[in-house]
């Protein structure tokens, strides 16, 4: 049987981004103007342009930046996502990625989407999201707390210089908990990914340190969590 015999699915990408804003973790979402699912909220995303992208992380990039002007500095694929049932025009496969990004303005640049905006991930709950993008949101959220008590991964939603006690803010953001200052200094320490810069800011009555990112480094993973 050759390939022509066969229905070809939809294959699209969708895209979930957090971000942190006063201690409060939040999901970018898209007001979708067209069909199906128009005037509901969804995840910004859409349909690969074989003419365009090169690769499923070029559409990626493609659609963050049309549906809501970011380019996030990176996208980590999360799971595929796929059925009869998820898209009305028929069988459809996504690949969803997932990425921290600097809490920033956000504006569409293509008609199909109405409005982008941030939304806090505590209130998804009382929306009623485009296919599958609940579910698609919760299992970005959970693999995003497991990452923020191995890795290094919460920095990516800071500003280019920031102060332990940030740090230390958008990791408890993230996995709804304290954790120990100590724990977090020895991480930083022993992940080799930051520079203390020569500036301090005023941080609780006494003068903090400002660190930075090292120029292309890798995120650093640990064997034990944060809570261990």
């Amino acid at each position: 049987m050759t390939a022509q015999n066969f229905t070809q699915p939809l294959f699209t990408i969708d895209n979930v981004l957090f971000s942190i804003e006063n201690n409060i973790l939040n999901v970018l979402l898209v007001r979708r103007a067209a069909t199906p699912f128009s005037g509901s909220w969804s995840l910004p995303g859409g349909f690969i342009d074989v003419a365009l992208d090169a690769n499923v992380q070029t559409a990626a990039m493609r659609k963050l930046q049309q549906k809501t002007g970011l380019t996030p500095g990176y996208l980590e694929q999360l799971e595929v996502f796929s059925g009869k049932e998820r898209d009305p025009r028929g069988y459809s496969v996504s690949l969803a990625f997932y990425a921290l990004v600097p809490f920033t303005a956000v504006a569409s640049n293509i008609a199909t989407v109405s409005q982008a905006r941030w939304w806090p991930v505590s209130q998804l709950a009382q929306l009623t999201l485009a296919f599958d993008h609940q579910e698609i949101i919760a299992k970005a959220h959970h693999r995003l707390q497991q990452k923020a008590l191995y890795s290094m991964l919460p920095v990516f939603c800071l500003p280019t210089e920031f102060t332990v006690g940030q740090l230390k803010g958008v990791i408890e953001a993230i996995i709804g908990k304290e954790i120990q200052r100590k724990s977090l200094m020895r991480r930083i320490e022993a992940s080799d990914m930051f520079t203390l810069t020569e500036q301090k800011v005023a941080s609780g009555g006494r003068q903090a340190q400002l660190y930075q990112l090292k120029p292309g480094v890798d995120i650093t993973h640990f064997n034990r969590n944060m809570g261990a």
